[in-house]
């Protein structure tokens, strides 16, 4: 029963919480504080300033924490699960009402206005991290990579995951 109650307390919030991990702050609050009784306020607002300290979605660091110190290991897993399935769900639920409705032309034309989006949005991101290599590293080594790496990928056909160690393999030896 513990895991079940590990759950809703933040299922719940994870539904209700509009605006993500800071907007459902309160009713993990409310749940773990006021239902279940698991921590008090003070022991709570320790456990916000921890996770507001540490890299990462507060609520899914808060799920595990808390989740951990109610029912282990398992616990934890149960906490963070609960609090990414409201997303998982609902990602779920949204690309199978996609791809049943895929031949419709207003998802094609929906499809048609993101996709430029996308490769805009992958041109800057790509332009970065190419700017980044050359500060960090210089041009000569980004060079390099960035030949090799179209190479195997294009000419020779090498699968992209060999490439990424390849290339991580040679930052970590050479860089």
């Amino acid at each position: 029963m513990t895991y079940w109650h590990i759950f809703l307390a933040f299922f719940i919030p994870g539904i209700v919480g509009y605006g993500g991990g800071p907007a459902s702050i309160p009713l993990v609050q409310n749940e773990v504080v006021n239902r279940y009784g698991w921590l008090t306020v003070s022991e709570f607002s320790e456990v916000l300033a921890l996770g507001n300290a540490l890299p990462g979605p507060i609520a899914t660091k808060m799920a595990g924490y808390i989740g951990y110190q109610q029912g282990g290991i398992l616990g934890s897993i149960v906490g963070i699960f609960a609090t990414v399935a409201p997303s998982l769900i609902l990602m779920i639920v949204l690309l199978g009402l996609l791809y049943k409705f895929k031949d419709s032309p207003k998802v094609k034309r929906m499809t048609n206005y993101i996709r430029p989006t996308i490769a805009v949005l992958l041109g800057i991101m790509t332009f970065s991290f190419f700017s980044t290599s050359i500060e960090d590293t210089g041009w000569i080594q980004t060079v390099i990579l960035v030949v090799v790496g179209f190479l195997l990928l294009e000419k020779w056909k090498v699968h992209p995951a060999y490439v990424i160690v390849g290339a991580l393999g040679y930052g970590a030896l050479l860089l």
